[in-house]
């Protein structure tokens, strides 16, 4: 492969608007040959440059851009690294390229130590996915399905890459046409056009020809995507007018999306002069475009945007797709089969370039994008995917520049009988206090271990009490969740439960603030209950009693290392010992009660009735009171007698 134009790591490369002409005199031969994409020579003009000592520091960022683009990984490295150092012009676009360089020299130490240095900027979310895909990958061969690949006969020596359904047909795109009046500089050959071709049963191709269902163009015209739905094609192009480039202020033409009816008349959805667009996808479900783009503000290279439309109409700015799915590295070519959502990514914990990632897609978001693992994925560029259901098993495409292949960048072809991607087991809700307005608990941890206790996968609530858990698909777990002074939630779960789960929105987790449901009486600690009244001299619970005692039950429900001392007071109307056996009594059908509902009798301590023993008043023996005051010493009380020690 011609290292100088190797533009497709970014893999914008294929795409990006090309610097045919300048607008502005380059300050050195450097910055010439690195604006054309000439990296190999613009390597040499700037080390040169380096030597004299004229190279700013932004020009030695292009230095290091350079070495990376050839693949000279350890240059690279040694040359981001020295730029981080100086704390100048790094950013999260270049620390993914640091980290996959190396990677790429196998220096898994250093790589470890700027990883834990530049972590902290980092979304949560990319080091979520990092730490799941590294596991997955470790673990790939329980769970990897078989594929049955081939290399498209119809492949050239140039680049064939993005293909793409259209009916019986499969479109794809190319740099075959050797035009030398339109040839596309950087990458040595055509400007790139779509083609289209007929899929034969065995999955290969035949009858190559150029698309004639959309407007003619001297340029680009590229990653093309048919909606049955519409009935039309979307795909970029280069910015033209009166069928000539137009350039911005520096001299960058960049590429657009259009829409393509078929036999019908083409629309410019997306256009900037200064800003690319690539790789279309319409979902005819919910009428959003996908795509990406370069815009600033991403989080990293090209990110993956959304945009609303009305039978493809654009009826909304665009939406990033957030941290979940974009990265620091470049993110391009979605694609949704069966709420799947794949794309390709060079974020620095793959394989290698660009690898396939699949994300399941939720009521709210993804789930974590997965690696597609060995096999799709090599060491080098695969981008691209698409599938379908084909007979009795699914039949996919993607491209690749791995070895052995007719060109730069091939089509593959691939059946398998069973959806790419690992199936994984995803919690996500929030967890709440379950009384009152289900207020949220934030920064409760959420934890899920396996069938031997071991732990599978740990977060913390937010602020708002989201937590959200993804592991690779196993026939047990066991949810468990807790937070300072608050109860400890846990339950198991059967792969029953496991499928019924995968099937709701939103899993809560509920957990108790002991300090919410203890009070202070009388001195001590005591579960907090709404006053409640035996019937004169009866030691029958009523409906309203055991409501107030139901509290109890729920408390040492969720504390059931509480101990507790029962204690029952009346006034002092009545004998002493009529009342103290009185008081007894109700103490012991109080036991009963929480007994029966299944708090441990080994958590009562104590059930004692204390009679008049303890007045809170002046209504003492011989004493004139009304109904009211007597009452105020009529109580039972449900003391916390470990509370000092419960959270030591």
């Amino acid at each position: 492969m011609n290292k100088a134009n190797n533009i497709r790591l970014a893999f914008l490369a294929f795409l990006i608007g090309m610097v045919l002409c300048s607008a502005q005199a380059r300050k050195s031969k450097g910055d010439a040959f690195f604006f054309q994409y000439e990296y190999q020579k613009a390597i040499v003009a700037y080390e040169q440059e380096l030597v004299n000592g004229t190279l700013s520091e932004k020009q030695f960022l292009n230095l290091a851009d350079s070495y990376f683009k050839v693949k000279n990984f350890k240059k690279a490295s040694e040359a981001y690294l020295e730029l981080f150092k100086k704390d100048t012009l790094m950013d999260g676009h270049h620390y993914n390229k640091m980290l996959q360089s190396l990677s790429k020299t196998s220096d898994k130490e250093r790589k470890e130590a700027f990883l834990s240095t530049v972590a902290a900027s980092f979304p949560k979310e990319l080091m979520e996915n990092m730490d799941f895909n590294e596991q997955m990958l470790q673990n790939e061969s329980k769970d990897s399905v078989t594929y049955k690949f081939f290399n498209l006969a119809s492949n050239s020596p140039q680049t064939d890459f993005a293909p793409s359904f259209y009916n019986t047909k499969l479109l794809f795109s190319s740099g075959r046409d050797q035009d030398k009046r339109y040839m596309y500089a950087p990458g040595n050959e055509g400007y790139f056009k779509i083609y289209e071709s007929k899929i034969q049963p065995n999955g290969q191709v035949t009858s190559i020809q150029p698309f004639h269902k959309i407007a003619k163009s001297k340029f680009h015209q590229a990653t093309p995507y048919y909606s049955n739905k519409l009935n039309k094609v979307f795909y970029v192009s280069s910015n033209t007018e009166d069928a000539e480039l137009v350039f911005d202020s520096k001299g960058k033409n960049a590429l657009a999306i259009g829409m393509q009816a078929i036999d019908g008349g083409f629309q410019l959805l997306l256009k900037d002069l200064s800003t690319s667009f690539y790789y279309p996808f319409y979902d005819d479900t919910n009428g959003k475009l996908y795509f990406s783009a370069d815009f600033e503000g991403g989080y990293g290279g090209t990110d993956i945007y959304y945009v609303y439309t009305s039978n493809g109409q654009i009826m909304s700015a665009p939406i990033n797709l957030g941290p979940r799915i974009n990265s620091p590295g470049n993110e391009v070519a979605p694609y949704i089969f069966e709420d799947s959502f794949y794309f390709a990514s060079d974020v620095f914990y793959g394989l290698g370039g660009m690898d396939i990632y699949k994300a399941n897609i939720e009521s709210e978001g993804f789930g974590i994008p997965i690696n597609l693992g060995k096999g799709i994925n090599t060491e080098f560029d695969d981008f691209g995917f698409v599938i379908r259901n084909e007979g009795e098993g699914l039949l996919g495409y993607f491209a690749s520049n791995r070895p052995g292949g007719k060109g730069k960048d091939d089509l593959y072809g691939f059946k398998v009988d069973e959806k790419p991607g690992l199936k994984t087991i995803t919690f996500k809700g929030k967890v709440v206090k379950p009384y009152g307005r289900n207020e949220a608990v934030a920064k409760a941890v959420v934890r899920l271990k396996g069938t031997n206790g071991e732990l599978l996968s740990e977060t913390y609530s937010d602020e708002e009490g989201n937590y959200r858990l993804e592991i690779p698909w196993t026939s047990a777990v066991t949810l468990e969740s807790t937070s300072e002074r608050y109860s400890t939630y846990k339950k198991q779960f059967t792969e029953e439960d496991l499928q019924e789960l995968a099937n709701t929105d939103a899993y809560n987790v509920e957990l108790s603030l002991y300090d919410d449901l203890v009070e202070e009486k009388e001195g001590q600690k005591v579960v907090k209950m709404d006053k409640f009244y035996f019937g004169n001299s009866s030691t029958q619970l009523t409906p309203e009693i055991d409501s107030q005692l139901d509290k109890v039950v729920s408390f040492m429900n969720a504390f059931p290392d509480a101990q507790l001392r029962i204690e029952t007071y009346t006034d002092s109307r009545g004998g002493s010992s009529t009342n103290f056996k009185l008081t007894q009594g109700r103490s012991d059908a109080i036991k009963r009660y929480l007994v029966g509902q299944g708090v441990s009798a080994t958590s009562i301590l104590y059930s004692i009735g204390y009679g008049e023993e303890k007045i809170l008043n002046n209504c003492t023996n011989g004493v004139f009171c009304i109904e009211t005051l007597h009452k105020q010493n009529q109580r039972s009380l449900i003391v916390v007698l470990n509370d000092n020690v419960l959270f030591d």
